[in-house]
């Protein structure tokens, strides 16, 4: 499959099977984060893998997006590894994690991982729960697992803009 067809084929599920994702298709999507590029290969992400079920209870306390998940990959950066853009100090910890987090995603729909990438999460709750380093900035949540046997793609999910509207 060439890399257009896995970025169509790929959408957010929003409701996954009981079966847990095996630790090397885990690993292997961890990888991907790993090798993606950040500004001045700093490589500020910090990864969180959250899993097992007092884990994955203490994720579900933080946000009200469950969809029967039974991974979820936590995207941070550490505020004191970013490069910073020396006229303005525009940091690039969040574009390096929101790259790291795509690489992620992608591997994961190759290897039949479905995802859905999360924001709407309380970053102090989860820094509390989870023992977050206060230098460390959470950017998103990837709740993953096999999708279930009806997961199907939102109606949003094909209503792509013409490239014009959205290039200049």
């Amino acid at each position: 499959m060439s890399f257009i067809e896995l970025a169509e084929k790929r959408y957010s599920v929003r409701s996954f099977s009981d079966r847990e994702v095996e630790q090397e298709k885990i690993d292997l999507i961890l990888r991907a984060g790993q090798i993606a590029p950040t500004a001045c290969n700093n490589q500020p992400q910090k990864i969180l893998v959250i899993k097992g079920e007092e884990m994955l209870a203490k994720w579900h306390n933080c946000t009200k997006f469950n969809f029967n998940e039974t991974l979820v990959i936590l995207t941070c950066y550490d505020k004191n590894l970013c490069w910073k853009r020396g006229f303005d100090g525009k940091t690039s910890g969040d574009v390096d994690a929101s790259i790291v987090t795509t690489h992620m995603m992608l591997e994961a729909a190759d290897l039949g991982i479905g995802s859905t990438w999360v924001m709407y999460f309380d970053p102090e709750l989860v820094s509390r729960e989870f023992d977050i380093p206060e230098s460390f900035e959470i950017i998103s949540a990837l709740v993953m697992g096999y999708p279930a046997e009806d997961a199907v793609p939102s109606p949003m999910h094909s209503k792509i803009k013409p490239i014009e509207e959205t290039t200049f």
